[in-house]
């Protein structure tokens, strides 16, 4: 079986990559797709909404340029594109998947008035 991916769309400027993102499912989706470093299965992205959610925000990464679609022996996957994105806004995915991953590390406590 052969692989397929759709065709990648140009990294798009500053504000739309930093739109897509500032949600934190599509940032933690990136920081998965970053910490396994290739191509990963679509559910492995995720967790806590449903597929339909889950298509959406793929849609918003893959049109900001950030990741690319692909069928791995039938399986629909996610790729970082971190080539392409760090041509047109250098560092940037960088800085913001470190911040993400202290974050990941370090986790606040929920609600409006911890101290």
């Amino acid at each position: 079986m052969t692989d397929t991916s759709t065709a990648a769309t140009p990294v798009a400027p500053l504000p739309a990559v930093l739109g897509a993102l500032q949600d934190p499912v599509r940032l933690e989706m990136v920081r998965r797709l970053s910490n396994a470093g290739t191509a990963q299965r679509c559910a492995s992205l995720y967790d806590l909404i449903n597929k339909s959610t889950a298509t959406h925000h793929f849609k918003i990464l893959r049109e900001a340029g950030v990741t690319e679609r692909l069928v791995i022996a039938g399986h629909t996957c996610q790729r970082l594109r971190r080539e392409a994105v760090d041509e047109a806004l250098p560092g940037l995915l960088a800085s913001i998947i470190d911040a993400a991953n202290r974050a990941a590390a370090h986790p606040t406590p929920a609600g409006p008035c911890h101290r």
